[in-house]
């Protein structure tokens, strides 16, 4: 593995409070990590004989960070896209059979191979953008071969590309229908047969629920969470959606890594998620395309110094988007964050909203992910969206093509 170095950028090195902006900034890399960082014009002299690469006044970040997506799935939910705008409420698809369970039926009929096919380009579309991370949900399965069969997918995914994927394992996402009205009945499954086997494949590093009123219900989410915990596995929750459920604060009670969605959550919630250290996921992409009124709380989570992370939501059903930077743009717009809170988000929040503490940031000992981007400023990526500003990446000091 080559040592180099990239002088001579606008480094946005991602500290704790803000951007870290650094001018005409250099950054040596050796054996995939992050050797030095500094001003270009005080590069020790053993760096000055490796391999140089000139930034051209260009932005330097870390490599972006998508820490919640549903990327594995099969089939199309672009019908439900119509209902909805003929007055149809996600709970109303959801009550008549369509929504998650209508993807489920999709993704147990395909093969391996057919939902690698279609999950692949999903992936390469982030890597496109800068994204060095990502997260992959299982969930669309709800069954013990089709849970693995999402997760095997997604470690392939990661196999295939130049990027390095996280799985989570969703398995408590919606009741499948040879279980109906007997949701205790597949929590019970989930503990005893799903989770033991993602764990005994090395399939899964974390353990995810959908706690809601059409999800399943706070004390079904704690026995996942102790059975994950048993496993030796880290939580998180998708949290008070729809609805205030109290799963912000017994996610918290596990030390989960992150609650996702939020526009109900308390501030009860908020101060729980502090204490914890559990970050504060935001999707703004549901929000957009399920057309949601309810904003999240913003300033109480600042208030609170909560940290605050942005991601894809990529999902058939209400986010079927895979560009976050366009996330970037619309937490701005709709949620009114900050370019910083966003860059932020994508970033050093992100990472430890998946266990990678410490990543997402330009700091000697890193991983060597790295962007950069045709950008004067780092607001423009959240200003301007449509074009695609990346101009190289690195991940773990590799160059992707």
């Amino acid at each position: 593995m080559k040592s180099f170095v990239i002088h001579s950028v606008h480094a946005a090195c991602m500290t704790a409070n803000d951007l870290g902006l650094q001018a005409n900034a250099a950054v040596a890399i050796e054996n995939g990590q992050i050797a030095w960082v500094g001003s270009t014009t005080s590069l020790p002299d053993r760096f000055r004989s490796w391999e140089q690469y000139d930034g051209e006044g260009k932005l330097l970040t870390p490599s972006l960070t998508d820490c919640h997506t549903h990327l594995v799935w099969a089939g199309s939910r672009a019908g439900e896209f119509r209902q909805r705008l003929h007055g149809a409420s996600y709970a109303d698809i959801a009550a008549q059979g369509g929504g998650i369970l209508s993807t489920v039926k999709a993704t147990r009929a395909a093969t391996e191979n057919e939902l690698f096919a279609a999950s692949l380009p999903r992936a390469q579309a982030l890597l496109s953008q800068g994204v060095g991370h990502i997260e992959i949900k299982s969930g669309y399965g709800l069954s013990l071969v089709d849970e693995l069969k999402q997760l095997r997918v997604a470690r392939r995914i990661g196999a295939q590309l130049p990027l390095k994927v996280t799985t989570t394992l969703l398995a408590a996402h919606a009741l499948p229908p040879e279980f109906k009205d007997d949701a205790d009945g597949y929590i019970e499954h989930i503990i005893a047969d799903i989770l033991p086997a993602a764990v005994d494949q090395g399939l899964a590093e974390a353990v995810d629920v959908f706690c809601e009123n059409i999800g399943f219900t706070r004390a079904q989410t704690e026995r996942v969470f102790q059975a994950a915990q048993a496993h030796g596995l880290p939580v998180k929750l998708h949290a008070e959606q729809l609805s205030d459920q109290d799963g912000s604060a017994l996610v918290a009670h596990y030390q989960g890594l992150s609650a996702d969605h939020l526009e109900y959550l308390s501030e009860s919630g908020i101060r729980a998620m502090a204490a914890a250290g559990t970050v504060a996921v935001l999707l703004p992409g549901a929000f957009y395309f399920l057309r949601e009124t309810k904003l999240p709380p913003i300033d109480l989570l600042r208030q609170h110094g909560v940290p605050i992370a942005i991601a894809t939501d990529a999902n058939p059903g209400s986010s079927p988007l895979v560009q976050l930077p366009l996330m970037m743009h619309l937490a701005c717009s709709l949620f009114r964050l900050t370019p910083e809170e966003a860059w932020l988000g994508v970033t050093r929040h992100a990472a430890a909203a998946l266990g990678d503490q410490g990543q997402g940031t330009i700091a000697v000992g890193q991983r060597a992910d790295l962007a950069l981007w045709n950008l004067s400023a780092p607001e423009e990526i959240c200003y301007e969206f449509g074009i695609n500003p990346l101009h190289s990446l690195w991940i773990a000091g590799n160059q992707v093509s």
